[in-house]
């Protein structure tokens, strides 16, 4: 087998790193990697989706007197998994907070997972009823069980479901890990500080994005390539967006929104509205409102506004 000449190549690759490290002002890091796996994170929650739905989606000769046992030591091996995870990425802030030490990662870390693991029950039954608003919403849908297994809003839903409280329990690192995963096998971008309310449905998906400060009620219906963004992003006095700030909408309860339609910045769409296709909003909607793309133009070479219809 011929060698290749790549001493060089070494060379400027450590360059390259020392002059991203110098920019970054990063720190050495002679402990090693200090950071959670998202190879061994997309392994827990395989092992977590077996544990919320051991028949469904845990090990083919599993039969239902062992669910019990299956789910006991899946849970157990998942719950060390994460909670090793969770110590990395307290390890990780601990570069930049020197008030964080190695008892106190390890506290955390052991007391965020238990958390975490106490509302395991909480997140099965809001899938359930996820579940159930796609299998009842959608005429295609042969059996609650196609839904789960083949349904990517449901996937996306089970990965958010489980991010979403790890980002409640200080842990925005893993959470976003777990996300991404969904995102990028579904095309479902859901950042894990959205909060969802029970009875979600995503009809087919690609394209769907919602941003970290969204809130959406209960019995929301979105379709594909829905964005619930930001409208504009404030900055600090060194010119960079500022982080935290609630900038998304927030979606009463039964509300639909159909394919394509973008709704920015922190406005109210309110209870039992309906958003038709396309249309872009960046203001409030009344309750009960059923909002469109206008069929004519106010002139000509004029964009299309939208219209709204308080009458539904």
């Amino acid at each position: 087998m011929a060698a290749f000449d790549i001493d060089d190549i070494v060379s400027s690759l450590h360059a390259a790193r020392l002059r991203w490290r110098d920019g970054q002002r990063r720190l050495l890091e002679p402990g090693g990697r200090d950071l959670p796996s998202r190879e061994r994170l997309a392994e827990i929650v395989v092992q977590l989706k077996g544990a919320l739905f051991p028949m469904r989606l845990g090990p083919l000769d599993l039969h239902q007197q062992g669910e019990n046992y299956y789910v006991g030591h899946t849970l157990t091996s998942a719950l060390n998994g994460l909670a090793e995870q969770a110590r990395l990425e307290w390890r990780y802030k601990a570069r930049h907070d020197t008030g964080i030490t190695a008892t106190l990662i390890e506290e955390r870390a052991h007391s965020a997972i238990q958390q975490f693991a106490t509302k395991l029950p909480q997140i099965r039954d809001l899938l359930d009823q996820d579940v159930l608003a796609a299998y009842q919403g959608d005429p295609a849908a042969g059996s609650v069980d196609e839904v789960l297994i083949c349904y990517p809003g449901i996937h996306a839903m089970i990965h958010h479901r489980i991010a979403h409280e790890l980002y409640r329990l200080e842990l925005p690192l893993l959470a976003r890990i777990i996300a991404e995963q969904a995102h990028s096998e579904t095309g479902i971008d859901i950042h894990p500080g959205a909060q969802i309310g029970a009875g979600f449905f995503i009809d087919h998906g690609t394209g769907v994005v919602i941003g970290e400060t969204a809130i959406l009620g209960q019995r929301v219906r979105v379709y594909q390539a829905v964005t619930l963004g930001a409208k504009r992003f404030p900055a600090d006095d060194d010119g960079n967006p500022r982080k935290g700030l609630a900038r998304h909408p927030i979606v009463e309860d039964n509300v639909v929104i159909y394919a394509g339609a973008t709704i920015l910045g922190r406005v109210t769409i309110g209870e039992g509205s309906v958003i038709g296709g396309n249309v872009w909003l960046t203001q409030d909607v009344p309750p009960f409102s059923n909002i469109t793309q206008a069929r004519s133009r106010t002139e000509a070479g004029s964009p299309p506004v939208s219209g709204c219809d308080n009458d539904r």
